[in-house]
């Protein structure tokens, strides 16, 4: 395989830059813009109560739920003013980090 081949582009805050990837860099798990109406989990723990239900309208700041983690309730509230749509947890139910709590929908 010539060098040429071997090139690819890279673009930098605009700039372009012809270079190599490693293999490392080309089977990397891309970045994706996370989905600002999907609520998950920031730490693995507990759910203590639920204080929505679907349907429901709620007002920036208000609590969602309480997560219990290492013996700390920690509130979950909403990020903006808007609209429960789905809620995939229960009360008493472990969860780890990262895991889809609830999607949302701003209000109009």
């Amino acid at each position: 395989m010539s060098e040429d081949k071997k090139m690819k582009e890279l673009i930098i805050q605009g700039a372009v830059y012809k270079t190599t990837f490693t293999r490392k860099f080309e089977e990397r798990v891309k970045w994706e813009a996370p989905d600002t109406n999907m609520l998950y989990s920031f730490i693995p723990g507990t759910i203590i109560d639920i204080f929505v239900k679907p349907k429901q309208k709620v007002k920036e700041g208000e609590t969602l739920l309480l997560l219990e983690a290492m013996k700390m309730q920690n509130q979950l509230r909403m990020p903006f003013d808007g609209e429960i749509v789905k809620i995939h947890v229960k009360k008493d139910e472990t969860i780890p980090n990262n895991y889809l709590i609830m999607e949302i929908k701003p209000k109009k």
